[in-house]
């Protein structure tokens, strides 16, 4: 009986399921333990270099890109439109109606959400003003007061030696570069921001003007022209100096630390 258990037992182990020394008869894999070897340490290596931001695509994809930027622009030119042969509410619910196919489309084409609600939220907001006040101009009060604001904030920055392209690029980067004590990207930044305050300035004005003049197509107009056309000009010198910022700033210091190392 014990050798033909022997027996047995070898044949198991002889058999194509049990050609591993270290698996036993009943199929669990037996494992020797061994101590964990302490790792040798590294030495310290340079520092990984900075990454640099690009900001033009944080920009457009923010923006929803190129399309998105023009097609945010459609809702209102239908409004203007509309507005001459039906009234406002009706006029309202078709510039929403045609801001939520805009944002489908947008999706479907693999937009993020947060680069095409915006659009979607800042018509019905309009026509809820529309809604409220019964004037048609009031579509585009919103944009007129937000020039205001936006242009009196950048003014104070600049006036304050801190522009605020400058600030935001500084903070894109990790809020630890010097860069008001290189006078070329200072000047730089000035520049950018002071496209900002131009764009703002105009909005404001020629809006502002359209609005009292009651000239609600003009209205949709100026506020297409100042939308993408003037937006992508201003892009371009801000882009400009985001980039003369990382040239002088985060690569110069990347080949010094490598140099160093």
């Amino acid at each position: 009986m014990a050798r033909s258990d022997t027996t047995a037992y070898r044949n198991l182990l002889d058999s194509p399921e049990h050609t591993d020394p270290t698996t036993s008869p009943d199929g669990v894999t037996m494992t020797e333990h061994h101590p964990a070897q302490p790792q040798p340490e590294q030495a310290p290596g340079p520092a990984q270099p900075e990454q640099p931001v690009s900001a033009k695509q944080a920009a457009m994809d923010a923006a929803g890109g190129p399309w998105g930027m023009v097609l945010s622009a459609i809702p209102a030119l239908v409004f203007a439109g509309a507005v001459a042969f039906v009234p406002p509410l009706v006029a309202v619910g078709i510039a929403i109606a045609l801001a939520v196919v805009i944002a489908v489309v947008q999706l479907w084409r693999g937009k993020p959400f947060s680069s095409v609600y915006g659009g979607v939220l800042g018509v019905v907001i309009a026509g809820g003003i529309v809604a409220w006040t019964g004037s048609a101009n009031d579509f585009f009060v919103i944009g007129i007061w937000a020039a205001l604001v936006v242009g009196v904030v950048v003014l104070v920055t600049t006036l304050m030696n801190r522009p605020v392209t400058g600030v935001v690029w500084n903070a894109v980067h990790g809020g630890t570069h010097a860069w008001r004590e290189d006078r070329p990207t200072l000047v730089a930044h000035h520049a950018a921001t002071f496209a900002v305050l131009m764009l703002c300035v105009l909005r404001f004005v020629v809006q502002g003007w359209l609005y009292l003049a009651d000239s609600t197509a003009w209205l949709a107009v100026a506020d297409t022209v100042m939308g993408f056309p003037l937006l992508a000009l201003v892009a371009v010198v801000v882009i400009w100096a985001f980039r003369r910022s990382t040239k002088r700033l985060v690569k110069s210091a990347d080949s010094e630390a490598a140099e160093r190392g």
